[in-house]
C-alpha cells in the first residue's frame, strides 16, 4: 500500500501535489479530474489510484496496470493564462521529468519517443496523456495523466512497444513513494522553465530522442507518412522531411521505417 507519510516527507514542491488525493480504485484519474462537478479544482492537485478500471493511453488504448504495483496518477493544472498556449511543452516537460527522476534515482539510461513515451532499453516504461476541457476557445482544465511501470513484472495484452518496469530492469522492488515525489519535484521545476526558458526543455528532450535524423513511419488512423525525423519546432511539433519538403506533424504513432 502507498505510504502517504513517506511520500509527503520527500515532496519538496510549492503547489504540485500539495493537494493529494489517494484512491484504491477509480475508473480513470484523468476523467475524474476533468469533471467540473467534482469538488477538486486546486491548481496542482494530484490524484493517485492503485487501480483504474478504465485507464487509457493515447487514441483510447487501454492502459493495463497491476493494482498496487505501479504509479498511475493525474495532475490538474488550472493556471489558464500560463499553460493554455504551452500544451505540447507540458507534455514534453512531463515525459522529461519522468526520465530525469528515473535517471537521478536509479542511474538508468532513458530514451524519449515522440510524442509522449519514456523507454528503457527500447522498452516502454511510462506514457503520458494530456487532456483538457474548454469553454469556447479557452481551456478550463488541463490534466496530465501518467502511468509508470514500477514493480510489475508480468504484462498481459498486445503492445506496439514491449513494456518493461523498473523492477524488471533493476531486479529489485522500488520505493514508489520516493519515485513519485522525485517526479513531482522535478515536474514543478519544469513548469517554471516553460515560462522562463522553454528552449531548455526542448533541448534536453531532444538529447534523449534517438529517432531524430532517422527514417520514420508516422501512423495516424488510416493515414501513414514516411520521411526523415528532421527536428522539432518551438512548440514541440514533429518536423518531417518528405523528399526535401518539411511537413509539420501534430500527432501520430512514430516507428522506425
Amino acid at each position: 500500500m502507498f505510504n502517504l507519510e513517506s511520500f509527503d516527507i520527500k515532496l519538496n514542491t510549492d503547489f504540485i501535489g500539495r493537494n493529494f488525493i489517494y484512491s484504491e480504485e477509480i475508473d480513470s484519474t484523468n476523467s475524474f479530474l476533468l469533471n467540473k462537478e467534482n469538488k477538486f479544482s486546486t491548481d496542482g492537485t494530484v490524484l493517485l489510484a492503485e487501480k483504474q478500471t478504465k485507464g487509457r493511453g493515447r487514441q483510447d488504448r487501454v492502459w493495463y496496470s497491476a493494482k498496487g504495483q505501479n504509479l498511475t496518477f493525474s495532475i490538474l493544472l488550472t493556471s489558464k493564462k500560463i499553460y493554455a498556449k504551452k500544451f505540447n511543452l507540458i507534455n514534453f516537460a512531463a515525459s522529461l521529468s519522468v526520465a530525469l527522476a528515473i535517471e537521478n534515482l536509479f542511474q538508468l539510461k532513458t530514451e524519449l519517443k515522440w510524442p509522449n513515451d519514456v523507454l528503457i532499453n527500447g522498452k516502454k516504461i511510462a506514457g503520458i496523456l494530456l487532456e483538457s476541457t474548454s469553454k469556447g476557445s479557452k481551456i478550463e482544465r488541463l490534466v496530465i495523466g501518467i502511468g509508470v511501470n514500477v514493480n510489475q513484472s508480468v504484462f498481459q495484452g498486445v503492445y506496439n512497444i514491449p513494456p518493461t518496469s523498473l523492477k524488471s530492469e533493476l531486479n529489485e522492488n522500488i520505493d514508489r513513494e520516493k519515485l513519485l515525489a522525485e517526479f513531482l519535484n522535478t515536474f514543478e521545476e519544469m513548469l517554471e522553465k516553460i515560462k522562463t526558458n522553454p528552449d531548455e526543455i526542448l533541448r534536453d528532450w531532444k538529447a534523449r530522442c534517438r529517432l531524430i535524423g532517422e527514417k520514420i513511419l508516422i501512423e495516424s488512423g488510416e493515414k501513414s507518412r514516411y520521411g526523415i525525423f528532421d527536428d522539432l519546432d518551438e512548440d514541440g511539433f514533429l518536423l518531417l522531411n518528405v523528399r526535401g519538403k518539411i511537413e509539420k506533424i501534430h500527432f501520430g504513432d512514430v516507428s522506425v521505417a
